[in-house]
């Protein structure tokens, strides 16, 4: 299905990473299964290629080509979040000196940003009573993260001989626990990994294994876990504290929401000139016949 958009025809392969990419998104958040939503998820990517394309054309319209200079300074600096030359070269597949493509894309890109400055304009300082209804208003994203502190005790898999006699064994061990016997005394005579190693101390989500967060944070404070696996062996965990969340002072955050805020205007008034955009340009995705 050939999407054109003033004449220019999108690449196929443009449209299908940047499908790819959203889908991939999506599923990462839980929020999809197989193909129930790829209807939904193409039209966000169009979405997307066309509000690029027309920006890309506009601003070859109206916005002048940067200085040699300048582009000189990009091209450094993205050199250097490649790590230097040789890695830069080496990512990109091209040889030194070869470069005119990557100042091509350096160009249309530093061109797209002074348009979409333009258009989206300064923002004017949020009053105080705009920050303070703002952090009233989505008082859910200013909270300290849920946060628990555990310990545990650790059986290698590559140690095991066999997987369910070590799985029998752990069952025991977490009898033991549930009995009243004193934890790290189990970790000393049990664990494959040192005691000093048992207390794994605060963590909030992310910060470790996802199979071992889902047990330990649905746990309460002296709970003993059931036996449970990760790719790197079995774990019997102890939930031994809890840190619920609790709001930011506004005082904390003032900074963040008036960058916020502006952040919102100025997207808020890019959105409206691509829409602009979109109403003068002839934009066509039919499908191809046969």
């Amino acid at each position: 299905m050939p999407l054109t958009i003033n004449g220019e025809l999108v690449d196929e392969g443009l449209l299908d990473a940047e499908f790819s990419q959203i889908k991939s998104h999506f599923e990462q958040q839980a929020n999809v299964s197989c193909c129930e939503r790829d209807d939904e998820f193409m039209g966000y990517a169009k979405d997307n290629i066309i509000a690029r394309v027309l920006l890309s054309q506009n601003a070859k319209q109206t916005i002048e080509v940067p200085a040699p200079e300048s582009v000189d300074q990009h091209l450094e600096k993205m050199k250097e979040e490649y790590g230097g030359e040789e890695s830069f070269y080496f990512k990109l597949g091209i040889a030194p000196g070869n470069e005119e493509q990557v100042r091509k894309d350096i160009i249309e890109s530093m061109r797209v940003d002074s348009l979409i400055d333009q258009a989206s304009g300064d923002c004017p300082e949020p009053s105080d009573a705009d920050i303070e209804d703002y952090h009233k208003n989505e008082k859910d994203s200013f909270m300290t993260p849920e946060e628990v502190r555990s310990m545990h005790i650790f059986k290698s898999l590559q140690q095991a001989e066999n997987k369910e006699i070590l799985f029998i064994e752990m069952r025991k061990v977490r009898g033991f626990a549930c009995a009243g016997d004193d934890f790290m005394e189990l970790v000393r005579k049990h664990s494959d990994k040192p005691e000093e190693e048992a207390d794994l101390g605060w963590y909030k989500r992310g910060e470790l294994m996802d199979e071992f967060e889902l047990i330990t944070f649905s746990m309460v404070i002296g709970e003993i876990s059931p036996v449970f696996s990760t790719q790197w062996g079995m774990h019997l965990a102890k939930l031994t504290d809890r840190r619920c969340p609790e709001p930011i002072p506004l005082d904390e955050v003032r900074d963040e929401i008036s960058d916020l805020i502006k952040a919102e205007h100025r997207e808020s008034k890019l959105k409206t000139y691509i829409e602009k955009l979109k109403e003068s340009a002839t934009i066509t995705d039919e499908p191809e016949s046969d």
